[in-house]
């Protein structure tokens, strides 16, 4: 398995939270065109899952980690591709200067976090690939196709919640 992190960012808006999600690059290898986390493989200079994801969230979208508040980390979540992904809740305070890497963003959005949370906003589907059938979360908002491990990572995150609201 490879190493990797993302952060999920809950960026603190005026009108309520919102989540900063990247469309990736369709050229890219790992995931190329998919809704992803700022996020990726840890290396070697790394201290911590933490400093992965802030260092690619920063090389990614230009997220400076100054304006990052580490709230904690969710279980680590293991990807049919061979990538087990630790990820870590942020808090983001605005203003946002984000500089995003061409090479490997197409652009970024920031959907609800009221949305994504909401249950009835999260499909269960399935694809088959080679024969054999994969089910997989997925979240359609505004013409973006949230789906597969960061649909996974945001239903841990919602089911997480209501552990801690204890309901």
């Amino acid at each position: 398995m490879i190493p990797a992190a993302v952060l999920v960012p809950v960026i603190m808006r005026e009108t309520g939270p919102t989540m900063l999600l990247t469309q990736r690059t369709a050229h890219l290898r790992d995931h190329g065109g998919q809704v992803s986390f700022p996020g990726g493989r840890c290396e070697l200079g790394d201290a911590s899952p933490e400093a992965t994801a802030l260092r690619e969230a920063e090389e990614e979208v230009g997220l400076v980690s100054s304006q990052v508040e580490i709230l904690g980390r969710l279980p680590e979540y293991r990807t049919g591709t061979g990538f087990v992904i630790t990820p870590v809740v942020g808090l983001v305070t605005p203003p946002l200067n984000l500089k995003l890497d061409d090479f490997e963003v197409a652009e970024v959005f920031e959907p609800p976090l009221e949305f994504l949370l909401d249950t009835a906003n999260h499909q269960r589907q399935s694809l088959e690939v080679r024969g054999t059938r994969h089910e997989y979360w997925a979240m359609p908002w505004q013409g973006y196709f949230i789906w597969g491990a960061t649909a996974g990572m945001l239903v841990t995150l919602q089911r997480f919640l209501l552990v801690e609201a204890g309901t």
